[in-house]
């Protein structure tokens, strides 16, 4: 039978389901500050081992193809994509996902500017985004507006056009360089983690 198409083929993409490795593995990394250690299967990617096993739902699955941005995480303080890290390439580093990104109860200056400038809407992307911005706050305290642009582009929105996202980050610079305190307007009321501190 002829192809419709002529020579071009029509192909549907459908991403299967990674099957488990052969063996569980011993796994251990500094997530958040505290030393986790889990058998992982071999082939775990890093995503699946801070969501499903570790419990830091903050790290969000996306595109599962590394062009979103969701899953950003820092591994030794630099902006990694864990859909595209395999959980032992990164065994024994420090890990950082956007719930380590607060001290305690005490927003980090660019959550706390993300909500102050709208940065963040539906919310979905907005983990991924703070992890990367928080790793150029540390190394470039005083970003311009092409250097923050250059910092998230990897990082996809779909609501806010990114505008607000840079005044967020040129707010939370100017917080940092002032040597402020942020007015930390809330009590805490509950864990940020359940079942991450058993």
């Amino acid at each position: 039978m002829a192809n419709p198409f002529g020579d071009v083929v029509s192909m549907s993409v459908i991403r299967l389901p990674m099957l488990p490795g052969s063996e569980k593995i011993p796994w251990e990394a500094t997530i958040n500050g505290k030393l986790i250690s889990k058998p992982i299967e071999s082939n775990a990617i890093l995503l699946d081992v801070l969501r499903d096993q570790v419990g830091t739902l903050g790290v969000k699955r996306g595109c599962d193809m590394g062009t979103c941005g969701c899953c950003s995480i820092l591994v030794n303080g630099k902006p990694k994509l864990s859909c595209l890290v395999l959980a032992q390439e990164v065994s024994d580093c420090e890990i950082t996902t956007v719930e380590g990104l607060a001290d305690g109860h005490h927003l980090h200056p660019i959550q706390e500017m993300f909500g102050e400038y709208g940065g963040s809407q539906c919310g979905f992307c907005t983990p991924g985004f703070l992890v990367v911005i928080s790793a150029l706050l540390n190394e470039n305290p005083s970003p311009n507006d092409s250097e923050i642009k250059n910092a998230i582009e990897g990082n996809l929105c779909r609501c806010t056009g990114y505008q607000q996202i840079v005044d967020s980050v040129r707010a939370a610079s100017e917080l940092l360089n002032s040597g402020q305190n942020i007015n930390n307007s809330t009590e805490p009321k509950s864990n940020p983690n359940p079942g991450f501190d058993e």
